[in-house]
């Protein structure tokens, strides 16, 4: 049973602790217990003897015998039921509160009213209500026993006399019920609010560190964090997928050892704060090494870059710089470029000209045109934008990129083939970029691939959580020597090619962080396999 159930046995609200755990709430209702359980046994001993009893007056002898059994037996029986929670919250603590009150006032009448002194152990209980219950309930409680008190005074004064003295003792005890139920419902309300301060802050760091624990395990850098002694306190998903790890390392010399040596020479001073790192059999990494002072003890963290990552950063440097360059040779090439193609044209026109010269000036225009579309192949390089990734589902957009493909330059529907995985494949990329890369391959397809003979076959697949995009042809196998040079700039074996489309390609899928490769199949047919970033990976860049 919750201890924020609202049963209750009186038609007052019902907040037992004030909002704590369930089981917090019960284990105070135990210690109450245990104190009953205490007082009772204090006044069985008192009535054998077993403990001193001068200072009472057993004027009711009876009702003192009965009463301390009766307490202490409803005491052992409350205690089962509140064990084995049989009764809600609520009707546990307020019948132990009403008890006690009825019972304590009755062991009072019997040992000689209120200057026995037994009324102050109700406070006890008053005090103990404001906790277990609180509310209104408690002040209820308080007055209750006050009015208990009174009627017990007046009882006793009917049958022995009294001095008029013990009705002033009789409202002093009111008066204290009253005060201790108060101030124990307002420590309590206080004590619920630190506590709901604090359980705030508690949800707060927790968020707090959950959100640490993603961004740390998904970000595309690995971080590693390490004592000065090289024990591996913390590592990322990141880390142990690029140094290729399947079991959790616990110490430096288990991912690397030229890592660890790197790291101890950087800590002696040796070695700048960035270098790279050979790894057996894996290349090299990018290690950026920090100090983490904290309060008990010094960390270090280690940042482990993506090579994907390092090379977007400079394949981003290098279109800048090809930008400018792009830029100078617009304005230093065009120019003079079309006065050429403009002289030709008029050169083209007079009647005068031999058939000789007009092969010349045809070959003029040729090549005019084929400079004209090399510049403006790099124009379209440096202008390109910054990629603005999005999610997509690859199979839905391959669909529609083929129909307006198809449509746009007026091929027949049986030009190519698509083949589709079956599960949805997401990636992240840019749509203006992937488009472009693939009108490239398409059209080079069609150029080389036969298409009249065997359809161009466009296939996308996931391999080892890598979403994958081939465009397949059946034209001439290009040779090993060849295919070296494939995304080189300026290079073709076509005369009237520029030999930017494929090195444009491989500059926009390294933007996204994608790959384009070539290869053989076994059928030696030439397939180029874009490799994409997948979307469900989420990952986070820094």
């Amino acid at each position: 049973m919750s201890p924020n159930n609202k049963e209750t046995i009186f038609p007052c609200p019902f907040s037992p602790s004030y909002g704590i755990p369930e089981d917090q709430a019960w284990s105070l209702l135990k210690i109450f217990l245990t104190y009953r359980f205490i007082l009772a046994c204090l006044f069985i001993s008192m009535l054998y003897g077993l403990i001193d009893s001068s200072a009472l007056d057993f004027t009711f002898n009876q009702i003192y015998i009965y009463s301390s059994q009766s307490y202490l037996l409803l005491t052992i029986f409350s205690g089962i039921l509140v064990i084995w929670r049989f009764a809600p919250y609520a009707w546990h603590s307020q019948l132990l509160i009403l008890t006690d009150i009825v019972i304590l006032t009755l062991l009072m009448h019997a040992c000689g009213g209120v200057k026995s002194g037994i009324g102050i152990l109700i406070a006890v209980s008053i005090a103990s209500s404001g906790l277990l219950i609180g509310g209104r309930c408690a002040m209820l409680f308080a007055a209750l026993a006050s009015l208990a008190v009174l009627v017990e005074q007046l009882l006793f004064f009917e049958l022995h006399g009294s001095a008029t003295s013990s009705y002033t003792y009789a409202g002093m005890l009111g008066a204290v019920y009253l005060t201790i139920a108060f101030l124990s419902h307002f420590f309590a309300q206080r004590t619920e609010q630190a506590f709901k301060i604090s359980q705030q802050q508690s949800k707060t760091i927790v968020k707090l560190e959950d959100l640490n624990q993603y961004i740390i395990q998904h970000l595309r850098s690995g971080i590693i964090i390490t004592d000065e002694k090289q024990n591996i306190q913390l590592l990322n998903e990141a880390a142990m997928r690029l140094s290729y790890l399947a079991v959790d390392p616990s110490n430096l010399r288990d991912i690397s050892i030229n890592l660890s040596e790197a790291f101890h020479a950087w800590l002696i001073g040796k070695n700048q704060d960035a270098m790279r790192v050979e790894m057996p059999n894996q290349g090299r990494i990018y290690c950026r090494f920090t100090a983490l002072p904290t309060h008990h003890e010094m960390l270090y963290m280690i940042i482990i870059e993506d090579t994907g990552l390092y090379k977007q950063r400079l394949q981003q440097s290098k279109l800048a710089s090809l930008g400018r360059l792009a830029a100078s040779i617009a304005h230093e090439i065009r120019n003079p470029l079309s006065a050429i193609s403009h002289a030709q044209q008029l050169l083209s026109e007079s009647p005068q000209l031999t058939a000789q010269d007009q092969r010349l000036t045809t070959i003029i225009h040729t090549h005019c045109h084929r400079v004209n579309r090399i510049i403006e192949d790099i124009l379209l390089l440096s202008r390109r934008s910054d990629s603005r990734r999005e999610t997509l589902l690859l199979q839905l957009w391959l669909v529609n990129y083929l129909e307006d493909f198809i449509e746009e330059h007026r091929l027949t529907a049986d030009t190519f083939t698509l083949t589709q995985a079956s599960d949805p494949i997401y990636i992240n990329m840019d749509t203006g970029h992937l488009k472009q890369i693939l009108d490239n391959l398409c059209m080079n397809a069609i150029r080389y691939g036969k298409p009249d003979s065997t359809p161009i076959i466009i296939r996308s697949v996931k391999n080892e959580n890598t979403p994958i995009i081939e465009v397949i042809d059946n034209g001439d196998a290009i040779s090993e020597e060849t295919s070296k040079h494939l995304f080189e700039p300026f290079f073709t074996t076509s005369p009237s090619g520029t030999g930017l489309g494929l090195y444009i390609s491989k500059e926009l899928a390294e933007l996204n962080q994608a790959n384009l490769l070539y290869y053989l199949t076994e059928n030696n047919h030439n397939c180029f396999q874009l490799r994409l970033l997948d979307a469900a990976k989420n990952l986070i860049e820094i």
